[in-house]
Order: structure tokens, then sequence, then C-alpha cells
């Protein structure tokens, strides 16, 4: 079999292709071997400077000195004028006796105000969420001047609180729950949007600003497109197929010069030529949203240059899980973080899926060298993650490439191959047994086993992994175990609401007393846009009624 003829002896392979991969294997056999044309070219739209570069000294000064308390706010601040004027200002005056920063901070930016949100009373906890899906909607196709939010075309849903752009993983979780709120119309818009980045700035950032640019987040742009289709058929696929190519390309950059052993931009080449992803940055910065807590963590580390501690600082923010100990030396402390020496599995399995979907759109635009050329990638893929990213102890984990071993901390990310369709599965039943020995708590599903005062880690639960979890399961047969983990996830955000009157970004889930979460660089907030999506979906699973 030609699959086998790819892979070579490994028995395992010819056993576990991934089954919606299997599907498409023999029509790869048979396809064209007719190349295709792929543009990559940009539509020339150029991101401004983030403020770490347009402000230089100033910026360093304001944020060292803490002018707000906390550092995201003066980078959402809108300047009054132009910021090399402010700047010019500010070196002619900072000398002159009783200067005060503060004061020339408040007389040239207009600090970002978050929107007051009241609900009516005695709404149910369902009733509460469609309230708020308008109240956290925003429309920026225009943007003040010199601001550092970047403009997008059509309407989205921003997460709330401190967050008042809009986030990519945050987005497909939020529209799981625009969908069964029969808000169709923002979902096809929020992907509008994603397209429109995608196309002008060549991949999806962190959020819409300036100074989220030089990464991504993992990338559910394909589980997007997909969930558009579930409603609107197989046209979404080839409607959005040339931005998951292009974003994919993204993913990819750098991948056919790379030897074995080693890793450029987001790709590894692991010895035997096994080609994974990894969580990468461009730049090796104090992040701008976060730069005192940057430096002071760079300043701790004495054995390590500190612009390899920003990039993997940064790198854990493009993961989405800033911070946890799955991307810690140690898995305990900030200071050993690492996180571009590991290759994450949750990232893999995204990437799996993103092929499988390209193939799901070259096949819907009957180009079948494509759909020959992705059924392949995934399948090698496939094969190395479950080669690299099983560990013995019975879980899919991240594999630590520079060190050539995987890493020994369960996390709730072992999850992600079987939300994916990547998971062999006698390993998928494994790792649920793992889950259920390790991570279930009263309150749901507890991030990692480490209690490291970071928010990605015990005894924090969050909406998009119990999601992805529960998914996973059922689609391995284990929707026993699936239920029990969203019926405690729900019960805890029943409680925190109806003691609270709100949702919020991440739960407790350990212990008696379940409430909101804790831990990391700001304090919990509200709003919360992917814990609203995620409890749609299980108030209609477990608890129809409600």
């Amino acid at each position: 079999m030609f699959v086998l003829s790819q892979y070579g002896k490994t028995r395992d392979a010819s056993q576990h292709i991934p089954f919606n991969a299997r599907r498409l294997v023999g029509a790869w056999i048979f396809l064209s071997a007719a190349s295709v044309a792929h543009a990559d070219t940009q539509s020339g739209y150029v991101v401004p400077p983030p403020p770490s570069e347009l402000y230089g000294e100033l910026f360093v000064a304001v944020q060292t000195q803490q002018i707000y308390p906390d550092q995201k706010t003066f980078v959402d601040a809108t300047p009054k004028m132009d910021p090399a004027q402010i700047n010019a200002l500010y070196l002619q005056q900072r000398t002159v006796p009783g200067f005060s920063l503060s004061a020339f901070v408040a007389q040239y930016f207009t600090p970002p105000t978050d929107q007051v949100i009241t609900p009516p009373p005695n709404q149910t906890l369902r009733e509460h969420i469609n309230w708020l899906w308008p109240a956290l909607t925003r429309n920026t196709s225009t943007v003040p001047p010199y601001s550092t939010l970047i403009p997008m075309p059509k309407p989205y849903v921003v997460p709330g609180g401190r967050f008042r752009e809009g986030y990519y993983w945050d987005t497909y979780f939020t529209m799981l729950g625009l969908q069964e709120a029969g808000r169709e119309d923002l979902v096809d818009d929020m992907l509008d949007n994603f397209a429109y980045l995608i196309d002008t700035i060549g991949h999806i950032p962190n959020g819409n600003r300036t100074y989220y640019v030089s990464r991504s987040q993992p990338p559910f742009f394909s589980y997007m497109v997909e969930l558009a289709a579930h409603k609107e058929g197989g046209r979404v696929y080839q409607k959005y197929l040339p931005q998951m190519r292009r974003e994919y390309s993204y993913w990819m950059k750098g991948a056919h010069t790379l030897q074995a052993g080693e890793a450029v931009r987001n790709v590894v080449m692991l010895p035997d030529r096994t080609v994974l992803n990894r969580y990468w940055d461009e730049r090796d910065t104090p992040r701008d949203e976060s730069y005192l807590e940057d430096v002071q963590t760079a300043s701790s580390v004495s054995s390590r240059p500190a612009n390899e501690v920003y990039r993997d600082l940064r790198a854990a923010a493009e993961s989405g899980w800033d911070f946890s100990s799955r991307w810690f030396g140690d898995n305990q402390t900030l200071a050993t973080i690492r996180t571009t020496s590991i290759v994450p599995i949750d990232l893999n399995s995204l990437m799996f899926h993103l092929e499988t979907t390209i193939a799901r759109g070259c096949g819907e635009a009957h180009d079948f060298h494509c759909v020959a050329e992705f059924i392949g990638k995934a399948a090698r893929r496939a094969i190395g993650i479950n080669k690299y990213l099983w560990n013995s102890n019975g879980y899919y984990g991240d594999y630590d490439w520079k060190l050539a071993q995987p890493r020994n901390n369960p996390s709730a990310a072992m999850l992600y191959p079987l939300f994916a369709g990547a998971a062999w599965p006698d390993r998928a039943h494994i790792t649920a047994q793992t889950v259920e020995t390790l991570l279930l708590k009263p309150g749901g599903l507890t991030t990692t086993t480490h209690n490291t005062t970071q928010q990605w880690d015990a005894p924090n639960g969050w909406a998009p992994l119990h999601w992805i979890a529960i998914q996973g399961l059922r689609r391995y047969g284990r929707a026993d175990l699936a239920q029990p983990i969203g019926t405690r996830f729900l019960a805890d955000v029943n409680h925190v609401y109806a003691t609270e009157q709100k949702l919020v970004e991440k739960y407790v889930v350990e212990g008696t007393g379940t409430g909101g979460g804790g831990g990391g660089e700001y304090p919990l907030q509200d709003g919360f846009g992917w814990t609203n999506g995620v409890t749609l979906r299980l108030l209609d699973l477990y608890a129809p009624g409600q």
C-alpha cells in the first residue's frame, strides 16, 4: 500500500492512520500528479509599529514607572497627536524641573475605557449570555489615528474586561455560542474578518492590535470554517480555501530549508526528518503589553541572554497558555521558561486538522492533486504525533526537541489529538483513563497537575479546554466520561453566576469551594466570550431545559 511505502515498515503506521484521514487514503493513491500554483502574495497592507517602537524612551519610562497599574492600558491608549510630536515634546520637557510623567501622559494620551455591563435582574444563565452578545460586539472598520487597534471590516465579539479587541483562538469558542444562539451572521462576519487579516497581514495575529502582529495564536481558523460549513454547506470549505492555505504557509514557513535536528520559526525537523510545529514569535524583546513583567523575569535569569527569555515568553503568549508549567524547564518556575524548545501536542493536533480541512476544501474545488498532497501531510503528521507526542506514562503530551525527550507534565492539552481525530484508538482510551485519574476534579478538569500560581495551571479550569475534552472523548466513544466533565464545569459556572451574576474567564475546579480562578499577570476578567460560548453548548448537551 502506498501509505506504507511512504512511512516505511512501522506496523503502527498502517494500522492507525486517523480515521478521518483514512477515508481519503484510497483516493490519494490514484490522484492526479498535476501541479497546482499557489499564490502567496500579500495585499501590501502595512501594520504600524507597536508602541515600544513608536515611543522609545517614553514607552520605557511609562511602563517602568507603572503610570497605569495594568501594562496593557498604555499600549491601548490613543495618542492625541502624531507620536513623533509627542516624542519630541517628551525629550524637551523631561529634564525640566517639576516635570510629571503622569501629567504628561494624561495630557497627550486618552486611556481606554471599559464598558460597564449592568445586566437586567433575574436573568437565567442562558438569558444572560444571549443578552451579553450585543454588549460584547464591536465594529472597528475605522479606528482613531495612531491607535494600536487594527481595523477589521465587519463586527466581532471581544472577550470582555481588559480584552478590548478580538482574539484569535477565543473566537472559535465564542462562535460556538453565537451559532447556538442563531447568530450565524456574526459567525460569518468574524470568519470574514480573519480571512481579511490573513489576506492583508499574512496570518491571524494574536489579536487585532499592532503589538500582537509578531505572533499568531493556536490555529483554529479551520475549525471556524468547519463550524460554518455545518450550517451553510460544503461551499464554505472552498470559499476559505485560499486563506487556509495561506495560514498553513505561515505556520510552515522555512520548513523546506531545514536540516534534521534544526528549527526555524514555527517549524522543527526532528532527527528522523519528521516535521512538526512549535510556538514562536518574530520578536525577542519584552512584550509591549507586559513590558515590566518580562524585564523582571529576564533579569532573574543569569544563565541565558535576555532576548532568548523574551522570545520564550512571547512564544508562550502565542500558545494562549500564558503562563503554564508546560513551558517551564522545572515545571514550576517562570524563569526556567523554554517554550521554543518544546513541540506542543495542541498545536500539532490543530495543524493536523488544518491539513485535513484544506484537503476537504480542495475536494470541494475538485483539485485532487491538492487533496493528495494534504492528506499525505496529515497522515505524516499523525504518525509524528503518535511517535513523539505520546508519553509512555499514558497520555499525549509535549516533547522537548532540544533535550530529545518527552515532557513529564500531564495537562488538559492531552485531549487535543482526540478532538482533532489524530489519536490512535487504544491510546485515546488510555488517555481518557489518565484524564479521569489525574485531571477530573469536583468543578471539572484542572489544567495541569502543578500549582505554580500561573493561571494555566492547577487549580484553574478553562472553558475551551472543557469543550475540547468533551468533544474529543465523545468522538472516541467515552461520552460516559465527557458527561461528568461537562456537568461539573457547568455547575461551577452556574455557581459563580448565581452568587455574582457574571461569567468569568476561568474557574477554580479543585476543592469544595469552586469559584472564579486566579493567578497570572492580571486580575480575573468578567465577560467572558469563550466561557459564554462553551456554556451555551454545555446547556444544550447536559441541561437542555435551562
